[in-house]
Order: C-alpha cells, then sequence, then structure tokens
C-alpha cells in the first residue's frame, strides 16, 4: 500500500489525466467548428461560397445537397466560346436597347426595361 502514501504532486499519472481533459475540450471545440462549417457534408443545405471575390484566382463552390462543385477562374475576362450577337444601350430613362448586328430581316430593335 506504499502507492497511496506517495504525494499527489510527485505523481506523473496525475498531470497525464490533467493533458487528456486538456486535448478532450481541444477535439470538442473542433467538431463544434466543424459542424457549423457551411460546406459541412453531412447538412443538407444548399450554400455558394465565392473565395476571392473578383480577383484572377476565383473560385466559386456550389453545394446542392450532398453535391459539391467547384469551379475556378482561369482569369481571363470577357473569355469564352461564341460570338458577338450585337450591342445593347442604356437610354438617359433607365431602358436598355438591343441592336443585333447581323440583322438581315429588317433594322428592328429590342427595349426592356431594368
Amino acid at each position: 500500500m506504499r502507492f497511496l502514501d506517495d504525494d499527489e504532486e510527485l505523481n506523473p499519472i496525475v498531470s497525464a489525466v490533467n493533458l487528456v481533459d486538456v486535448f478532450l475540450v481541444i477535439i470538442a471545440a473542433l467538431l463544434i467548428a466543424l459542424a457549423q462549417n457551411p460546406l459541412n457534408v453531412f447538412s443538407s443545405d444548399d450554400v455558394t461560397v465565392v473565395k476571392n471575390a473578383g480577383k484572377p484566382n476565383m473560385e466559386v463552390i456550389i453545394k446542392k445537397g450532398k453535391e459539391i462543385k467547384q469551379y475556378k477562374s482561369t482569369g481571363d475576362i470577357g473569355s469564352g466560346e461564341g460570338m458577338r450577337a450585337g450591342v445593347a444601350y442604356k437610354m438617359a430613362d433607365g431602358s436598355f436597347v438591343y441592336v443585333p448586328e447581323d440583322d438581315k430581316e429588317g433594322s428592328s430593335a429590342t427595349t426592356s426595361n431594368k
């Protein structure tokens, strides 16, 4: 029974128990932070996250249900496949006028309000 007579301050097991308690608190805090992450795979919320908005290395992450898609910017503004279809003008009253470029059927303009 000599073990029971030892002083608690000199016992290394007591400090090990305190370390285990500290690590349990840290793990609990990390689990709470993980559960509150908007891209949590366990939630079924629809979330859109934009990283580095407006910069050449911009990324858009879209989560619908359990499916996550990631889109990365190439850094090129206005690039892509397609052709120019016409010109849009904003009028003084706030409406827009669209003028097609290759108008073979006549010269008609399409207008729309804000």
